[in-house]
């Protein structure tokens, strides 16, 4: 059994809406921790289209998803939250009468007085590469996330894919796997250049290996794999010795276990007031494109102003009858001290 965290508010999705959440619950000296099922912040913006320039970000004529996740996260550094990167929250019910407990698929438990949902439109799920019988090595040998670098100490460790999770991944885990291949379809790859140039240096000085074809089958006995077998480019069929394999192969939008939460739900979307963006069980909110309300617009400077309304109901719901006096950061001095730009 995990030891229970206890906070203020989990934040259940760390992409731009999550993370200025993050910026106005901590105007209120509100604590936060963030799950998303990511291996980093950003969200959308970070794992679909981190160089795309958005145009309708107020006050930037042109911004990238990249760098607007890296600005927003230079904004939170005051309020010091916690992210939980790899979990998916697989749990939500009543703890007694003001908490709640999530659990994720990661052996996290906590429990808080709020909690937000900020999953964009759901929660991102791996792709399974099409390869026969991969089902009965998941979870023992086949992983779609890297839950803790060190249960890959020692193993032979195939990594399949060519974007910026598998190239961050084989430069990770190289130094303390037994050995790293990394296997492509092509030469090209769409991570960062970075990324790809330290790999290449990792395969000049014999540290790893780099294969380019597709794995078409799985060797072993009782979920525990031994080899896989590959179809290289020039057709030819050889084995890469394993018994860890990463497959990286994008990611799809699914809601997931937010399905069984018991909270209402309008075409996969979850319905909202437009005055605190609260959901039909108290103390849990929507904010983002997960949500739904009438003249509902699905853009980032949207979730950005249901933030700060959610932000003024939380103050409520954790502190029942304290004052909640409305403060401007440009005038306010102990606003300013919290963003640590005033004595």
């Amino acid at each position: 059994m995990s030891d229970v965290i206890h906070t203020d508010v989990v934040i259940v999705g760390a992409g731009p809406t999550g993370l200025f959440a993050v910026f106005e619950l901590g105007l209120l000296d509100i604590k936060c921790h963030l799950v998303d099922i990511l291996d980093r912040p950003g969200g959308q913006c970070a794992e679909l289209y981190p160089e795309k320039p958005i145009y309708d970000i107020p006050g930037y004529p042109v911004i990238s998803g990249a760098d607007l996740t890296r600005n927003l996260m230079e904004q939170i550094k005051p309020f010091g939250p916690t992210f939980h990167f790899g979990h998916m929250v697989t749990e939500l019910k009543k703890h007694g009468e003001a908490d709640f407990e999530l659990k994720t698929d990661g052996d996290l438990t906590f429990r808080c007085k709020v909690v937000v949902i900020a999953a964009g439109g759901g929660s991102f799920q791996p792709k399974k590469p099409p390869i026969p019988g991969i089902e009965h090595y998941e979870e023992k040998s086949v992983f779609y996330a890297v839950r803790k670098m060190e249960a890959f100490r020692g193993k032979d460790v195939l990594i399949i894919g060519g974007g910026d999770s598998a190239l961050d991944w084989t430069n990770n885990l190289q130094p303390i796997a037994r050995s790293m291949t990394l296997l492509h379809r092509r030469e090209e790859f769409r991570a960062a250049p970075d990324s790809v140039n330290k790999m290449r240096e990792l395969v000049a000085e014999g540290k790893m290996q780099l294969k380019f074809g597709q794995v078409t089958g799985l060797k072993g006995e009782n979920g525990e794999l031994a080899a896989a077998v590959v179809k290289g480019n020039d057709g030819q069929a050889f084995e890469v010795k394993t018994n860890a394999v990463l497959p990286f192969f994008g990611l799809t939008m699914k809601l997931g276990p937010i399905a069984d939460w018991g909270l209402n739900l309008h075409e996969n979307l979850i319905p909202v007031d437009t005055e605190k963006f609260e959901t039909n069980i108290p103390g849990i909110f929507a904010i983002g494109d997960i949500n739904h309300y009438p003249g509902k617009l699905k853009l980032i400077l949207s979730g950005f102003h249901e933030g700060a309304l959610m932000a003024q109901q939380a103050f409520r719901t954790i502190n029942p009858g304290a004052r909640l006096m409305f403060q401007y950061t440009t005038s306010s001095t102990n606003l300013q001290r919290k963003l640590g730009v005033a004595e």
